[in-house]
């Protein structure tokens, strides 16, 4: 019909026409999907190639690190050390004279502290005396010993004529007796025949003392041994006392403490008044000299040994570069010299690595004067180059 409207759908141009259209629709989504591909391929890469250099780079920085590094060992297991002298007294007495404080400087030689030296004193003044009444002694037994060598011969031949001189009175007596008895008795007296036999009595009798005498005499060579041996007895006297006396002088020293080389006083515990007694701990003299011990681990000991340089930092001077050089390896572990070594043979084993201590001795960059303290941390870097 004529009024009616003409049909879209029926129209073969019009079908055409959205053919086309849903065809350049499709194209264009096409193309924004394709060049969506596109865009997105480059941007995928480059996460990749950035982490490609980076491990590229780590790769070369390790490599440079391990090229630079390989002959070096070190270990923070380190720890300074010295020596540390312990003064103590060798004589009791209270300190009269104290010339330290706490970590002063001090120098060989100079007095430090006293102890007060009277009753030292006292004893010396004594072993002096006794020393010079031995030695007056000892020159008496002397002079007694020269005049035994004199005395003891003269005195036996003395003793032998008087023995001689009493047998022959003896003889004239017992003469004038026999005579006496032998005569008429109307011939002599009572008086005679009395005397006579009185003085052959007497004369007896002293021949038997002449002959004690010359047996007392006789003794030349015990007399002497005796005057001898009284000799050596206050010569030895005389030395005893001798050592007595040095031993009163040394005492005597002994109450003046002084330093026995350069350091500084640390852990002083006297004070003027102080009672001292023998062996009491009075204050530590650490010597400026310091060395550092390095507890390496005994896998690390391979390529080490004496003379390698060795570079030190110390924990509590950041700033301070040390040199120095090993001077000794320990023969042993630290362990193997403690109290309790382990027992492996026993039980279960766990294998622990142990540490040698290495001793390391600074060359450089230390005031000697002033040294470091004992026993703080510090690292070591030996090369073992």
């Amino acid at each position: 019909m004529k009024g009616d409207k003409p049909d879209k759908s029926s129209d073969p141009g019009s079908d055409n026409k959205a053919v086309e259209d849903d065809q350049d629709k499709g194209d264009n989504k096409d193309d924004k999907k394709d060049g969506g591909e596109n865009n997105d391929k480059p941007k995928s890469r480059w996460p990749l190639i950035i982490l490609g250099i980076v491990v590229l780079l780590t790769i070369v920085v390790c490599a440079i690190y391990w090229f630079l590094t390989r002959n070096l060992v070190s270990t923070d297991d380190a720890y300074t050390d010295g020596r540390s002298i312990s003064v103590a007294a060798k004589v009791a007495g209270y300190v009269t004279v104290l010339n330290i404080d706490d970590n002063v400087t001090v120098r060989a030689g100079a007095l430090l502290l006293k102890i007060d030296p009277r009753d030292y004193l006292t004893a010396r003044d004594q072993a002096r005396a006794n020393l010079a009444l031995a030695e007056a002694q000892l020159s008496a037994a002397k002079i007694e010993l020269e005049e035994t060598y004199i005395r003891a011969p003269a005195t036996l031949l003395q003793a032998q004529a008087q023995l001689k001189q009493a047998e022959v009175n003896q003889k004239n007596a017992k003469l004038n007796f026999d005579r006496q008895q032998s005569v008429d008795p109307r011939a002599t007296t009572k008086t005679n025949v009395d005397q006579s036999i009185a003085q052959f009595r007497g004369n007896v009798a002293l021949v038997d003392s002449a002959r004690a005498q010359v047996e007392i005499a006789g003794l030349v060579k015990q007399s002497i041994q005796t005057a001898v041996e009284t000799v050596h007895q206050r010569e030895a006297q005389v030395d005893q006392n001798r050592a007595a006396l040095a031993q009163a002088e040394i005492n005597l020293s002994y109450t003046e403490i002084r330093a026995a080389q350069d350091g500084k006083i640390t852990m002083r515990n006297v004070e003027r008044g102080t009672y001292a007694q023998v062996g009491q701990q009075l204050f530590y003299l650490v010597t400026p000299l310091t060395w550092v011990v390095a507890n390496y681990k005994e896998n690390q000991l391979a390529r080490m040994h004496v003379d390698q340089p060795v570079s030190i930092t110390v924990d509590a001077y950041p700033g301070l570069k040390l040199h120095g050089h090993i001077d000794s390896i320990q023969q042993g572990s630290g362990a193997q010299f403690s109290a309790f070594p382990a027992e492996n043979a026993t039980g279960n084993f766990v294998k622990i690595v142990r540490r040698i201590p290495v001793k390391v001795v600074i060359d450089s960059g230390l005031d000697m004067a002033h040294g470091l303290p004992l026993g703080i941390s510090v690292n070591t870097t030996v090369n073992v180059k």
